[in-house]
């Protein structure tokens, strides 16, 4: 065609497509991804910079005489250390991890570190996984970090029945940093599916915070335990939006930018409705607080804004191509950042403050959204077909089993809802009589 014309009409096409590309990419920036987000309150993201002190403190090996402290400290009493594992302790099966109780906050903290690049472990932890590997509770989750968090959950269960014992009323939080959010991660799903190991602890006093976190977990389990787990995203970290395999990214980890680049020309192709059709795609886990603090076109850091959701689509599904992309992932930078919008927070609430009983009635309010969006996002999930969840009644529950069905059913293809559509529908007509023959219902 290009001979005929006498033009080249094809390689024309070709370059206007790839500018048209680059130019989408170059002007999409982090802060697009949460937009139509809601502005997170200061008492639900309280927790977030004292947890990141406490995941940097896994890294002091004496925090009596610590090195690598942030400025103002790690806020932690050392004596309140119940014990540190370190890899000789967990024989590489787990991250470094430390547990401590958190007396003024009323909290029992189980940190676990980030990934250590020396580490051969950990890198059999993350390559340990293929797509639509590992099942749980009706979805999909990593296998390697599964596997790491069950050594760790065995390992820990009767330290934890017995600390929750000692200290009733307490919460039980999971913390951790890359790698280490990933293990937290799953070991909030073991410890809301096995809480009767850990004293019959009620589901709500369960929560975690994964900082940087990796993709985990399926979209049905993602949403299904927002109400428990809690991702932390500085602006354009680039590990929440790739779903790029992992051995991919060490092989290629010299050029890590160069693989980032060929990700997003592939991802930009692919709608994101093809994305969600697979029940076995890996997400971000639970809700997700993005931390915004990058203009598009401007210089320098701005005044950090905190957005939550619990989102169906555009659940960081592009890389953004930024300088920042890897800076972004830091566990330092996350604590600076969190820690100033929190400030910020409380600043802007402290003009209209009120009173104790006003107080308590917001932080119900909040939960109250947060329920309602959790349940706005299961019914959106349900009607993309990626979640078999049985949604409660507006007008209250007839079931009282807390494990519904549908919950321990394994996720149906298309063709397998209309099979299963079509038998009910049999059944409803059609009846067997004594000889075994289908004849119509009377």
């Amino acid at each position: 065609m290009s001979i005929a014309c006498c033009l080249p009409v094809v390689e024309c096409v070709y370059c206007l497509a790839c500018a048209r590309w680059v130019w989408q990419r170059c002007l999409h920036s982090g802060a697009y991804d949460s937009e139509t987000w809601g502005v997170a309150s200061a008492e639900e993201f309280e927790p977030v910079p004292r947890l990141c002190r406490i995941i940097l403190s896994v890294y002091e090996d004496d925090l009596e005489n610590p090195q690598w402290a942030p400025p103002g400290g790690y806020g932690m009493e050392p004596r309140w250390v119940v014990h540190r594992r370190t890899y000789e302790d967990t024989h590489g099966h787990a991250p470094t991890y430390l547990l401590y109780v958190d007396h003024q906050h009323s909290d029992v903290v189980l940190a676990v570190r980030g990934m250590d690049m020396m580490k051969e472990s950990d890198y059999a932890v993350l390559l340990d996984n293929k797509l639509g590997q590992r099942r749980f509770d009706g979805g999909y989750v990593h296998n390697g970090l599964l596997k790491a968090a069950e050594w760790v959950f065995d390992a820990e269960r009767d330290v934890l029945k017995d600390l929750l014992e000692r200290n009733p009323g307490y919460t039980l939080t999971f913390a951790g940093h890359s790698l280490g959010s990933g293990v937290a991660s799953m070991l909030a799903l073991l410890a809301v599916h096995d809480r009767e190991l850990l004293g019959g602890i009620d589901r709500k006093r369960i929560r975690c915070f994964a900082m940087a976190p990796a993709r985990c977990m399926s979209l049905n389990l993602a949403v299904r335990y927002a109400d428990v787990i809690n991702a932390v995203i500085l602006q354009d970290d680039f590990l929440p939006r790739t779903d790029i395999p992992l051995e991919d990214i060490f092989k290629s980890l010299f050029c890590l930018p160069c693989l980032l680049c060929g990700r997003c020309l592939i991802d930009t192709c692919i709608p994101e409705s093809v994305m969600l059709r697979d029940p076995r795609r890996l997400y971000a886990p639970g809700r997700l607080y993005h931390i915004v603090e990058r203009k598009p076109f401007r210089c320098g850091r701005y005044p950090p804004l905190v957005r939550t959701a619990v989102p169906v689509d555009g659940r960081f599904e592009r890389i953004v191509l930024s300088c920042n992309a890897t800076s972004d992932h830091a566990i330092i930078w996350i604590e600076r950042e969190a820690q100033r919008a929190l400030d910020l927070l409380l600043e802007s609430e402290k003009t209209t403050k009120a009173p104790e009983v006003q107080r308590m009635s917001d932080e119900i309010t909040v939960t109250r959204d947060h329920d309602e969006e959790q349940q706005e996002a299961l019914r959106r999930a349900i009607t993309l077909g990626v979640a078999d969840v049985k949604m409660p009644s507006a007008y209250g529950t007839f079931d009282e089993n807390p494990t519904s069905e549908a919950e321990e059913a394994p996720l149906l293809s298309d063709s397998g809802r209309r099979r299963a559509v079509w038998e009910e529908w049999i059944a409803r007509i059609f009846e067997k009589d004594e000889s075994g023959q289908m004849v119509p219902r009377r």
